[in-house]
């Protein structure tokens, strides 16, 4: 499976996607229009260390958890209840999974793709 979960009105989600030149095998979830179910959190899950590591820390609704102890299971509930703490873009290709906009990201997986 090639699945890219990514934000239609984020202007480095959309450049990342067109940098890439993805092929027409890859499925592109915009997750504001299109929810992440549980099922797709759970596996990207799978494929990573932590919840935390899926989430952004950029989001501004963030700072209304401050201070707050966020255990794995309120970090996964918050990141279904609502797009933007959701790190993006994800890409998930063979069982492998490449989370953000960091450079050495989008650089990995573009030497996955051959690009």
């Amino acid at each position: 499976m090639k699945k890219a979960y990514y934000l239609s009105t984020c202007d480095t989600c959309k450049r990342i996607i067109k940098e890439l030149n993805l092929s027409a095998d890859w499925k592109l979830q915009d997750i504001k229009a299109d929810k992440i179910t549980l099922e797709q959190l759970e596996e990207m899950r799978s494929m990573t260390d932590s919840y935390e590591s899926l989430l952004n820390r950029r989001a501004r609704k963030l700072s209304e958890f401050k201070g707050q102890e966020l255990s794995e299971e309120k970090l996964k509930s918050m990141i279904l209840e609502e797009y933007t703490f959701l790190k993006r873009p994800v890409f998930v290709m063979d069982k492998e999974i490449f989370i953000g906009n960091a450079k050495k990201t989008v650089e990995s997986l573009k030497a996955k793709l051959g690009a």
